[in-house]
């Protein structure tokens, strides 16, 4: 695995032994930061389950200003670390052992406003739909923000028809995965 365009371009990452991390493949990365490209400089970025780092890291190499990373397990958490140190983005970034609704929580009561809330749970957990409605009930999500879900293809994502004002944009979809994209409607 590795860091596809920017400032860290063509490093290596490590990714955590032991664990359920599931990184996200090079060539769908790749097409989530070509979506991305233009939100991206200058950004906030928060990198929920974060895992090994990657998607995160990726934002700040292509231009955002600051990330923040949201990881609980042990081994994911030094490769993060690691990863950081490594592309040499560390200044960037903020790291926080909590799960996702805690962060969600203190992110949020610190008045912090993310530019692009990426999150990838664990698959078949049901885990997309607690995060995103916490996020919905915060006050995290910048007023253009773009959150960005990715999931098993089969997810269903049924429950936003009651979330307004927030709607799903688009979804990309893959063989195994799909990223849904949801934003705020005026």
């Amino acid at each position: 695995m590795r860091v596809i365009a920017g400032t860290a371009r063509s490093l290596s990452l490590i990714v955590p032994e032991g664990t359920d991390v599931r990184p996200t493949l090079d060539r769908t990365k790749e097409t989530l930061f070509n979506m991305l490209q233009t939100r991206l400089f200058g950004s906030v970025f928060l990198d929920l389950f974060s895992g090994s780092g990657a998607i995160g890291i990726e934002g700040l190499s292509r231009g955002a200003d600051k990330a923040f990373f949201i990881e609980k397990a042990p081994e994911a958490l030094q490769a993060i670390e690691y990863n950081l140190k490594h592309t040499q983005l560390q200044a960037k970034a903020e790291i926080l052992r909590m799960d996702c609704l805690q962060a969600i929580r203190h992110l949020d009561t610190k008045g912090l406003k993310m530019d692009i809330i990426f999150l990838d749970p664990p698959f078949r957990q049901g885990l997309e739909e607690k995060a995103l409605t916490a996020i919905f009930s915060s006050g995290l999500l910048a007023e253009d923000g773009l959150i960005i879900c990715e999931s098993a293809l089969e997810t269903s994502f049924d429950f936003m028809k009651a979330c307004e004002p927030y709607s799903i944009s688009k979804e990309k979809l893959f063989k195994t995965m799909k990223f849904t994209f949801i934003e705020k409607t005026s």
